[in-house]
C-alpha cells in the first residue's frame, strides 16, 4: 500500500524529456559524482530559492528524471519542498534544525560571536561545547589557546579540534543523531553528569521571554546536563534567534553567567534582554584576524565533508 502511494507522488511531477543530449559539454565534462552533484543541486537551490527541474538539469548536464530523484533526496531531508513544475528551498524550522544547513546561515554573525566567546578561555581551563554550528565556530578558532581540556558531544567540533596541539579532548558519547551531527541520549547525559569544567557554551533555536528554547527534547536534556556540570555558563546567539520560541523551554536565561549576541541586533530585539535583566555583550562583525586563516580553512573542509556524510 505504502509503495503504491510512492509511485502515485512521483506521477504526480511534471512529465519532462530528458535533457542529456541538450546540455552544454562545459557540464558533461564535470565529471561528478552523485553525492557531489547532490551537494550542488542542494546549494544551487539554497542560492536560488525557487528552481525548475529542466533549470537545474541544464545546469548539471543530467536529466530531468536524474534531477528529480537528487530532489527527492533533498525533500526527505528537509532541505527543500517539491511542487507540479519546480522545488523551492524550505525555511521551516525543520528545515532549519538540518545541520548542512545551520553551519552555512548567518556564518559572519557565527564567527564573530565565536571570536568574541574566545577572549573568555584561557590556557588550562576545561571548556565544554554543545552541539550547535555556532559552538563549531568557536572549535574553529581556538587554536593557539592551549593547553585545554576540551569536552564535546559534536562530530564537527571533534574534528576540528584534533588537529590543534595540545588540546586533550574528551568525546561524550551516545546515539549519533545525524540532524545535528552529534551524540545525544541517556549515555551522553551520564558522560556529562560524571564531569566538571571551567566553562560551557552552548546555543539555542531561539530566545524569548525569559527563556532560551529549543524544538528537540533530547538536546534540550544534553543542554541541561551541560549546564548543571560547569562552574561558569555562556549563551552563544546570533541576532536571528532573538524573539523567537520553539516547542521546549530549555531554561530560563538567568542561568546563564553571559549572552554573547553579534552587533546585528537591533535595539527592539535586546529589549527581551534588558526587560529579563540578564548580561549581554554584543560581538563585533569584522573579518577574522590572520591568525584564524588555518581555522577558516579547516572550517571549509569540515563544511565539505560534513555535506557528503549527510548526502550518503
Amino acid at each position: 500500500m505504502s509503495r503504491s502511494t510512492g509511485r502515485a507522488r512521483d506521477n504526480d511531477l511534471p512529465s519532462e524529456p530528458a535533457l542529456d543530449d541538450q546540455v552544454p559539454r562545459e557540464t558533461r565534462r564535470l565529471g561528478l559524482d552523485g553525492r557531489q552533484r547532490i551537494d550542488l543541486v542542494r546549494e544551487y537551490v539554497l542560492a536560488h530559492y525557487s528552481v525548475s527541474p529542466t533549470e537545474l538539469a541544464q545546469q548539471f548536464g543530467v536529466s530531468v528524471m536524474t534531477v528529480h530523484r537528487d530532489l527527492a533526496q533533498l525533500e526527505q531531508q528537509g532541505v527543500v519542498r517539491r511542487f507540479r513544475g519546480g522545488v523551492t528551498a524550505q525555511p521551516s524550522a525543520v528545515f532549519e534544525s538540518n545541520v548542512a544547513y545551520r553551519v552555512k546561515a548567518m556564518q559572519a554573525e557565527k564567527a564573530a560571536i565565536a571570536e568574541h566567546a574566545r577572549g573568555l578561555i584561557e590556557p588550562g581551563m576545561a571548556v565544554l561545547l554543545d552541539d550547535s554550528t555556532t559552538s563549531l565556530a568557536l572549535a574553529r578558532c581556538m587554536e593557539g589557546l592551549s593547553p585545554l581540556i576540551v569536552v564535546t558531544n559534536h562530530l564537527g567540533s571533534l574534528t576540528t579540534l584534533r588537529q590543534f596541539a595540545d588540546i586533550r579532548l574528551i568525546a561524550l558519547g551516545g546515539d549519533y543523531y545525524a540532524k545535528y551531527d552529534s551524540f545525544v541520549g541517556m549515555s551522553c547525559v551520564a558522560a556529562v553528569e560524571s564531569l566538571r569544567v571551567d566553562i560551557a557554551f552552548v546555543s539555542t533555536y531561539g530566545v524569548s521571554g525569559n527563556h532560551a528554547y529549543h524544538p528537540d527534547q533530547e538536546i534540550v536534556a544534553g543542554k541541561l546536563a551541560m549546564l548543571a556540570c560547569a562552574e561558569r555558563k555562556v549563551l552563544l546567539v546570533d541576532h536571528s534567534k532573538l524573539g523567537r520560541k520553539a516547542l521546549h523551554q530549555v531554561c530560563p536565561l538567568s542561568l546563564f553567567d553571559l549572552i554573547v549576541v553579534d552587533e546585528g541586533a537591533t535595539a527592539s530585539s535586546l529589549r527581551g534582554l534588558d526587560e529579563a535583566k540578564v548580561r549581554y555583550e554584543l560581538a563585533k562583525i569584522g573579518p577574522p584576524p590572520a591568525s584564524r586563516a588555518r581555522g577558516q580553512a579547516e572550517a571549509i573542509q569540515s563544511d565539505r565533508n560534513l555535506n557528503d556524510d549527510l548526502v550518503q
